[in-house]
């Protein structure tokens, strides 16, 4: 851990846009109108005083702090240590809230040169400042646990912050000298510059369906047409874009996967996903156990729901562009932007008036970015950006029961980190396995309330079916996402990967996870170039399968047990980083690292399978 900006967020699937401050919506759209971003709450303009006040702040800072601390950290009593931890603090800061506004402006329009190079030149800028306080993290991990133990005991402001320290000194088995900990900080940038070609590729990628122009956004949207032609035509464009581009995503994960290789192989990690693990605070026996639970549970999950759908579809054989394909008789009206919010906000109030009030502001005061656009970041995330300022929320809004779900999961995202900003920025952040926690929430919330106003059997089962799907989407599928990655990374380290040698291996995982009931189109081999988060975040997908299994193991104990949860709910995310997943879970009567803990949040999905099969029966 260096002292460097808050990361940037993920994007799940593309499409920008007007100025990045401007307000108001898009009155043409068919949806109704669509918020954007008003990102003057962190900075009215790149060329504004405040930026260049905050960054020649943020040089002197720099300088000042490894001057004041540099070789000193095991002199320092209790007080004056928690002056340098606080200093620290407003460093990360000031650093992140001038790259959330970087970052944010650059994917409102990734293809847009002034702000692909204003985003580079400030990721450059912080960099150099914050080379020099690369000594913080190694000195702190050459302290004794008992000098630091005592400095705690003296001073109980400074012991809030020991659980940043517990996740810095996890490292301290794999830390490297104090000069090639400096160099990797310097060399980031260059890393950094392959997410950016492949943001900026697939941004850039056109897509022809009907004669109809389009983004990777729009294009995936069409997997889920009525029309089985459309979706075929849709998923055979994805595979020919994807083909006439694979050398392209091939260099960019084979290099990406060679760094990781070299610097692990250095720092003795034993493995690709030990980085992973040690960042989401969660131990590797965890993650293998869910792991292992999900993929033992795909017969009893994937492949009977899709052997299910086959028969609704009327289908012989499944093909890929059927997996996401709505049941006959669904709903195929658009959902407007006003039903959308109406929805989300009054289900987050069944569960707490005090969780719709955490979200209002963001419909309300430019803290959403909704529209499909031209050269627009592919997907959704909420950035929580800095503590002192807001969370800010990306759709690709296309009007979609999915898009519905997406809002209110990005929406529980932003009420997670609205709550944790008032641990500081160095204790708000989340875990990723715990991050998931409270957009997934959101979503079951949103689902429950919908399904309860169910009037048939025949809307009930449309209901369930797209929630089975979600859920497979979001546990199956991020698995076999994760072993893709495990096996990949496994196979560079033996060499160079052709297109072909990663096209097999993800081929390797697909039929196992989606079952005997499909068929793979010639094509479908190339689907894993479009996947953002092997490129952005290695290992990143099990957070997703962890979330997912957390919140239905959560949401059984609200049903069976609802006296009291929402304040142990809103506790839960107030804490932020503060706590290790088995202190926040505790409160409820969960526990992750019991292998059977799986099994229960995987039983509502199986749950869900069963009803459905019962109607048919």
């Amino acid at each position: 851990m260096t002292l460097t900006a808050r990361a940037l967020p993920l994007q799940d699937r593309a499409l920008p846009v007007r100025d990045a401050n401007a307000g108001g919506g898009d009155d043409a759209s068919p949806f109704g109108a669509l918020p954007e971003w008003d990102l003057t709450d962190l900075y009215a303009a790149p060329d504004a005083p405040e930026m260049k006040r905050d960054l020649d702040w943020l040089e002197e800072a720099c300088r000042s702090f490894a001057e004041d601390y540099e070789g000193k950290l095991a002199d320092l009593g209790a007080e004056a240590f928690l002056d340098c931890v606080k200093r620290n603090e407003r460093i990360d800061a000031i650093a992140g809230r001038i790259m959330s506004y970087a970052g944010l402006r650059y994917y409102q329009l990734t293809t847009a040169g002034d702000r692909v190079k204003f985003m580079s030149d400030m990721q450059d800028r912080i960099t150099t400042f914050t080379t020099p306080l690369v000594f913080f993290t190694l000195e702190l991990n050459r302290l004794p646990d008992d000098h630091l133990d005592g400095l705690f005991a003296e001073n109980a402001e400074l012991a809030r912050y020991k659980p940043v320290f517990d996740r810095i000194r996890a490292m301290k088995p794999y830390q490297l000298s104090d000069e090639l900990e400096k160099f990797l900080h310097d060399l980031g940038v260059v890393g950094d510059a392959w997410q950016k070609l492949f943001d900026e590729t697939m941004a850039g990628l056109s897509f022809y369906v009907d004669g109809d122009e389009m983004g990777i956004e729009s294009i995936l949207t069409l997997f889920q047409d009525h029309d089985r032609d459309t979706r075929e035509a849709a998923a055979r464009e994805v595979a020919r874009v994807m083909a006439d581009n694979l050398r392209t995503f091939a260099r960019v994960h084979n290099t990406q996967a060679k760094e990781k290789e070299v610097i692990d192989r250095w720092r003795g990690m034993p493995n690709a996903q030990t980085g992973r693990h040690l960042s989401n605070h969660v131990e590797p026996e965890v993650v293998e156990a869910l792991r292992n639970a999900v993929v033992n549970a795909y017969p009893r999950l994937s492949h009977r729901y899709y052997e299910l759908k086959r028969k609704w579809l009327g289908l012989d054989r499944m093909q890929v562009w059927d997996r996401n394909a709505p049941l006959p008789g669904g709903d195929q009206r658009a959902i407007g932007w006003e039903e959308a919010q109406e929805t989300v906000l009054s289900a987050y109030a069944g569960f707490s008036p005090r969780m719709a009030e955490i979200a209002q502001p963001f419909f309300d005061k430019g803290w959403i970015d909704a529209a499909v656009k031209p050269g627009k970041a592919p997907g959704a995330f909420a950035h929580p950006t800095v503590t002192e300022v807001h969370p800010y929320v990306m759709l690709n809004y296309l009007g979609k029961p999915r898009d519905v779900m997406t809002l209110a999961h990005e929406l529980g995202h932003g009420v997670h980190q609205v709550l944790a900003a008032g641990q500081g920025e160095m204790l708000s952040s989340t875990p990723l396995t715990l991050a998931e926690t409270a957009s997934v929430f959101g979503e079951m919330l949103t689902f429950r309330a919908l399904l309860a106003k169910a009037e048939t059997q025949a809307e009930r089962k449309t209901m369930l079916a797209a929630k089975v799907e979600d859920m497979i989407n979001t546990v199956v599928r991020q698995i076999a996402f994760y072993d893709f990655e495990c096996k990949l990374h496994e196979a560079r380290r033996g060499g160079e990967l052709t297109p072909e040698d990663i096209n097999a291996i993800w081929m390797s995982v697909q039929a196992e996870s989606l079952g005997p009931a499909f068929d793979f189109m010639d094509g479908y081999e190339t689907y894993w170039a479009y996947v953002p988060h092997f490129v952005h975040s290695p290992f990143y997908v099990y957070a997703y399968a962890f979330g997912d299994s957390l919140v239905n193991a959560l949401y059984a104990v609200y049903e069976d047990q609802p006296a009291g949860f929402q304040d142990k709910y809103f506790d839960m995310l107030k804490a932020g980083g503060s706590k290790h997943h088995k202190e926040l879970l505790a409160p409820f009567g969960l526990d992750a690292t019991d292998p059977a803990f799986w099994d229960k949040g995987l039983s509502m999905i199986e749950g869900f399978i069963d009803e459905l099969e019962a109607m048919e029966n």
